[in-house]
């Protein structure tokens, strides 16, 4: 509500303010008015550029291939590329062994037979060491 009241403030001076120039501009004097003479001002000195690298010659040659350079580099490699890598075909082939795993598991439920079989690998051609290369260590199933 102070914030309503200080700007109601504000209007009012700004009124009185408009009323002041507004009156300001009447001239009562019986000479004519005549322009200034215009002076001629030296052109201002060309500011200092720093260089992108690009061209070292010409400011706008500079900015222009700086431009393009980052358009290219932003949008074509890191968008367009990143959009390309996220549909590549899967390379360590996760998604393959996954859907083969829920295939063979399907397969076993609808056989009847158990989800992992205990002798998945044949044991004869598994190699155990014998009691006497084992000695004294400790062996915890």
């Amino acid at each position: 509500m102070a914030g309503v009241v200080r700007l109601q403030g504000l209007q009012r001076l700004r009124n009185a303010l408009t009323g002041v120039t507004s009156r300001r501009s009447i001239n009562s004097s019986s000479k004519k008015c005549e322009a200034k003479s215009q002076t001629q001002c030296a052109e201002p000195p060309k500011e200092n550029w720093v260089s992108y690298g690009f061209d070292r010659n010409s400011k706008t040659i500079d900015r222009n291939v700086m431009k393009q350079t980052l358009f290219v580099t932003v949008t074509l490699c890191l968008v367009i590329g990143g959009f390309g890598w996220s549909y590549l075909p899967d390379p360590l082939l996760k998604d393959w062994a996954q859907r083969e795993a829920y295939l063979l598991l399907r397969y076993r439920e609808e056989n009847g037979l158990p989800l992992i079989d205990r002798n998945f690998i044949d044991p004869a051609k598994i190699k155990l060491p014998s009691d006497e290369e084992l000695g004294d260590t400790e062996i915890i199933i």
